[in-house]
């Protein structure tokens, strides 16, 4: 069995490394270069604090089970764990609440008390109603972990092609057989659309639309400091953020270090299409709110800003399967901000289907046919 691959982020080395493990021949294909986009723009988050009971959270479990086997030289792993703080009355309950539905559903979700939380996070801010430690929430750097997984994709027999655009598709008999490509076309068996938020623009291409949306975020790197940060820090607002779906600007304080001395100071969303400008206004807001947890940030420099956009779908579910209308096309795509936690899950799940392995984890929450992708009518 061939299968092509498109997309070398996080999403698409990861399929590309379990289908070459499953015994697939695989091509990886990007139009520009390994973890160059989305990937490369983000922090790197292994989370299962910010999401509830449901299909979601049963993948981020199922792949930060995973996570340690494919970590290696490269990767930065860093499972250091994360805290959830609220710093009003309604945040403290909203906050305790969550995390009783949590732990319900398997996610070590523990109560710090004022003693507990100065001794985890010396440096945070007194004024904390509530807060909530998560020993599973982890970190890695996502452009080295992109490239761990492809190096071993390679070492199974998996080749790799960048600067390799998708323009088009030839199908026989409603199957996908090939695609037109700037370097030629390329045949298989079987098409992997794991290119994140230009995947409604491929997926139109190949003849097969799914709605899939970019979605901005941006943030800000200090100069290196000594040890200030020792978890992922996070303001419960965050995860009313990653569930909105209001088009303005939803920002949240999300604070933590790296292994070179930096912090990042996150996060931000917004629907800005695929505008790249970084917004000075956008930047204010992200250093306001994270110097109202860590106020000892207060003239720090900042290094750097970064963007990029998430793949964004309207019902916050990645998409996960074979599309019903085109024989051979499936997608792995539609994980928002989650893509790098969720890797190994959604590569492990699509290998599962493809080989015709039971999966671990329920797929059908993830399918394609569902109304929250396709277009009105498109399913059959």
């Amino acid at each position: 069995m061939k299968a092509i691959v498109i997309g070398a982020g996080i999403i698409g080395t990861a399929c590309a490394r379990e289908l070459a493990l499953a015994g697939v021949h695989v091509t990886l294909v990007d139009r520009a270069g390994v973890a160059g986009a989305t990937t490369a723009h983000g922090e790197g988050n292994v989370l299962v604090s910010d999401k509830g009971p449901g299909a979601e959270l049963r993948l981020a479990q199922f792949s930060r089970r995973l996570w340690p086997e494919v970590t290696g030289d490269g990767t930065e792993w860093q499972a250091k764990g994360g805290i959830v703080v609220a710093t009003t009355e309604e945040g403290a309950r909203e906050l305790t609440a969550f995390a009783a539905a949590q732990r319900a559903a398997g996610v070590r979700a523990e109560p710090l008390g004022p003693a507990e939380l100065a001794s985890a996070e010396p440096h945070l801010t007194l004024d904390v109603t509530a807060a909530v430690h998560y020993p599973d929430d982890a970190q890695v750097q996502p452009a080295g972990a992109a490239n761990v997984l492809l190096d071993a994709a390679v070492r199974e027999g998996a080749t790799l092609l960048t600067g390799c655009e998708v323009l088009g598709a030839h199908s026989r008999g409603g199957r996908l057989t090939a695609v037109h490509t700037t370097a030629g076309t390329l045949e298989a068996d079987l098409f992997v659309n794991a290119t994140g938020p230009w995947a409604g623009v491929l997926s139109r291409r190949l003849g097969a639309p799914i709605d899939v949306r970019p979605r901005r975020g941006e943030i800000l790197v200090t100069t290196p400091l000594p040890p200030t940060v020792f978890h992922k820090v996070y303001d419960a607002d965050y995860v009313g953020a990653v569930g909105g779906d209001t088009d303005e600007l939803q920002a949240s304080a999300v604070v933590e270090s790296t292994r070179a001395g930096t912090v990042l100071l996150g996060s931000s969303r917004r629907a800005a299409g695929f505008d790249d400008r970084l917004r000075p206004e956008v930047l204010s807001v992200i250093a306001q709110r994270a110097l109202r947890l860590f106020p000892c940030l207060s003239g720090v420099p900042a290094m750097r800003a970064y963007g990029g956009f998430r793949p964004y779908v309207t019902d916050h579910l990645p998409i996960i399967g074979a599309d019903p209308r085109v024989d051979g096309l499936w997608h792995a795509t539609g994980h928002e901000g989650a893509g790098i936690g969720l890797a190994p899950g959604t590569a492990r799940l699509l290998t599962d289907l493809v080989t015709g392995r039971t999966p671990e984890v329920d797929a059908a929450p993830f399918r394609v046919d569902r109304p929250a992708v396709l277009p009105q009518g498109a399913a059959g």
